[in-house]
C-alpha cells in the first residue's frame, strides 16, 4: 500500500458522514506505520473502540470505510474472521458494520461482515502457520493476497451504492 497522510486517510473515507468525519481519529502509531508491508490498513478508532476504520486501494487510489462493532461477545467458543481466515476464541472475533456510502446509506443500508476485534489481519496471515488444525493450509502469499482480496471487497460492497447512484 503505498503510503498516505493523515488528511489522505481522512479524505479515503467514503461513508462517512460530516460528524463522522469531524471525529475520525488516525491510528495512535500512524507515524511508525510500515506502509511496505501493509495490504490494507484497518484500526480501532482510540477515542471509541465502537469505531474502526478499514482502507484499502481499489483501483489505484486509497477508499475507506468507517464501521461499526457490534456489542457483546458470542456464547460460541471460536469464531472465524472473514477476511483473514482464521478461527480464533470468539471474542476475539467481532462482527461489524459499515452504512452503504450515498443514499443507500443515507435510507439506512449497511453491509456487515465478521473481524478480527483488533483489527489485525494484515498481521495475522503473516504467521507461518495458520492458527487452528481445521484452517486450510496455503502459502502465506497466498493467504496475504486472499485477505488483501476480501478486506477490498468488503470496502467495495460498502461504496458500490454510491458509485452506480443507488
Amino acid at each position: 500500500m503505498r503510503q498516505l497522510t493523515e488528511e489522505e486517510l481522512r479524505d479515503a473515507i467514503a461513508n462517512a458522514t460530516d460528524d463522522e468525519l469531524r471525529v475520525f481519529a488516525s491510528p495512535l502509531d500512524f507515524v511508525l506505520t510500515d506502509w511496505d508491508h501493509l495490504d490494507f490498513l484497518a484500526w480501532r478508532d482510540p477515542r471509541n473502540r465502537g469505531r474502526g476504520y478499514l482502507v484499502g486501494e481499489i483501483d489505484g487510489r486509497p477508499v475507506g470505510v468507517v464501521m461499526r462493532a457490534a456489542e457483546g461477545s458470542s456464547r460460541a467458543g471460536a469464531a472465524f474472521c472473514n477476511v483473514c481466515r482464521t478461527m480464533q476464541p470468539a471474542d476475539q472475533v467481532s462482527l461489524f458494520s459499515a452504512r452503504k456510502a450515498g443514499a443507500a446509506g443515507a435510507r439506512g443500508d449497511s453491509v456487515g461482515t465478521y473481524l478480527c476485534t483488533d483489527l489485525s489481519c494484515h498481521e495475522n496471515v503473516r504467521l507461518a502457520a495458520p492458527l487452528a488444525p481445521s484452517e486450510v493450509r496455503t502459502s502465506v502469499d497466498a493467504r496475504i493476497d486472499g485477505t488483501r482480496q476480501r478486506a477490498e471487497a468488503f470496502i467495495e460492497r460498502v461504496v458500490e451504492a454510491a458509485r452506480t447512484g443507488a
